[in-house]
């Protein structure tokens, strides 16, 4: 493996990938999940650039590697006796091979029910953040929110509270309203933490904010989208539209998402 996802961002002076590699990324990644999901029975849960490594074809960055490394060696200190050495970074290939979905640490099974905390917290699901149950779908999710900080360079909901006070599920949560909309009763119900956030009258909660902090203001998928325009971001916000759903039976599955138009559309 060459590196990961993060590492060739960051190696980009936009601190973005580029459409043409995000595009085929997600292919692997959703052929990845597919067969997660459909013939393994597994959730990985915690998808992230890091973990997303691409599969390295030109052998000859290895050799250069080598000879850099013989010629130059790292610098090296010692720590108890123990050797410690500088890292020395591969060089950019020419073109990239198949993009594969790594650590499997936190992945559990799909067809037994949970409610635990899981996933990165910027990236946790509606569902893990109110402790209902969830499953496959999360992982759906996981990838939707990750793709703005590979595609835009920023994070689509943060969860940080005014003051300093860190991160927070209801600070989370009213991001997610801001994007998307109020949450569906019915899904509230599911929730073992939704009477936390949101208000109920005499038979069911309502689905009505009731936290101290304010939902932010002026937040859209839309206005967040600042790379594409035209047909072209048309798609690219259907696409996302697909990922993110209140409703985890509402979001498209792995197989589902590889068929939709954008991944295959020409810039």
């Amino acid at each position: 493996m060459w590196g990961s996802f993060r590492q060739l961002m960051y190696r980009n002076p936009s601190n973005r990938l580029s459409e043409d590699i995000l595009k085929n990324g997600l292919k692997q990644i959703f052929l990845a999940l597919d067969y997660l999901h459909t013939e393994c029975q597994l959730v990985h849960t915690d998808i992230k650039g890091d973990n997303i490594l691409q599969e390295l074809k030109e052998t000859s960055i290895l050799d250069s590697f080598t000879d850099t490394e013989m010629k130059h060696p790292s610098a090296r200190k010692s720590v108890n006796n123990i050797p410690v050495y500088a890292s020395r970074r591969f060089e950019l290939p020419q073109r990239f091979d198949r993009a594969v979905l790594s650590d499997f640490s936190s992945a559990v099974r799909g067809d037994e029910k949970r409610s635990h905390d899981a996933q990165p917290t910027i990236y946790r699901s509606p569902e893990v953040m109110l402790k209902a149950e969830w499953g496959y779908p999360v992982d759906i999710w996981n990838v939707g929110a990750m793709i703005w900080d590979l595609f835009e360079g920023k994070h689509m909901f943060v969860g940080i509270e005014p003051g300093g006070k860190g991160y927070s599920t209801r600070m989370h949560l009213a991001e997610v309203i801001g994007i998307l909309g109020s949450p569906p009763s019915d899904l509230l119900k599911r929730g073992e933490r939704s009477h936390e956030f949101f208000t109920k009258d005499e038979t069911c909660l309502t689905g009505k904010w009731k936290s101290q902090i304010n939902v932010p203001a002026g937040m859209s998928l839309e206005s967040s989208e600042e790379r594409l325009s035209g047909r072209n971001k048309e798609m690219f916000l259907k696409f996302m539209r697909g990922m993110l759903q209140w409703r985890p039976e509402d979001r498209k599955t792995a197989k589902q998402m590889l068929k939709d138009p954008w991944l295959d559309s020409k810039m």
